[in-house]
């Protein structure tokens, strides 16, 4: 069964060569619309178009680089029927992987991924992955402050594990691209990851010392 749908492609400029071919297949199938960035080049401003520009009561981050297995997606839209506000797509929990990608990068997001599961007890293992299934209701009560790109996943996993959303993961296989080159540059974003990621770990500690079950000094 396919699922009601909408496919939303969103493009920086009208010279992208994505854009033609975009628009072949719109005319193809109604549920596809390439929509411009009007909010400034960019992935995060990209992504915010996207947010603001998606109909349904569920919205779906995914790269257009085929690294994200589509085959999760259902699944992922089920969690959200039993009630939860975010579903992330997990690639170091069991039953998920990773193929290929940068082995600096993707250590880094490992352990970031796993000391915010275990030390904060956020209930994904990957907060860092970009390929999560959102609930429209956090969207529009979380303020996105991210000022770089694909650290925004990050913020909003904290944030909404902060704030009380209901969140859920399910396995999925992450693969790196055979063509082209990724735009994620790892020393320019690191500073932005730690950010959000340093976040969680110290309003984690706030509530465990102010917790009634913590020892008293």
């Amino acid at each position: 069964m396919v699922l009601p749908h909408e496919l939303l492609i969103v493009y920086d400029f009208e010279e992208d060569p994505t854009v033609p071919v975009a628009r072949r297949l719109a005319q193809r199938w109604p549920h596809l619309r390439p929509i411009l960035n009007d909010l400034g080049r960019g992935v995060l401003n990209a992504i915010k178009v996207g947010f603001r520009e998606a109909r349904g009561d569920a919205v779906l981050v995914t790269m257009a680089d085929a690294s994200d297995d589509p085959t999760t997606i259902p699944a992922m839209c089920e969690k959200l029927a039993e009630g939860y506000d975010l579903v992330c797509a997990s690639r170091y929990m069991r039953g998920g992987r990773q193929v290929g990608g940068p082995l600096v990068k993707s250590l880094l997001s490992r352990l970031a991924g796993l000391s915010l599961h275990w030390l904060v007890r956020i209930p994904t293992h990957d907060a860092t992955n970009s390929f999560k299934l959102y609930r429209r209701r956090l969207l529009e009560e979380i303020a996105i402050e991210s000022t770089g790109g694909f650290e925004f996943g990050l913020e909003l996993t904290v944030k909404s594990h902060l704030k009380g959303y209901r969140i859920a993961e399910l396995p999925t296989t992450w693969r790196d691209r055979s063509r082209g080159t990724s735009n994620f540059k790892t020393v320019r974003w690191l500073p932005k990851y730690l950010k959000w990621y340093w976040l969680g770990m110290t309003e984690a500690g706030t509530r465990a010392t102010h917790s009634p079950l913590s020892p008293k000094g």
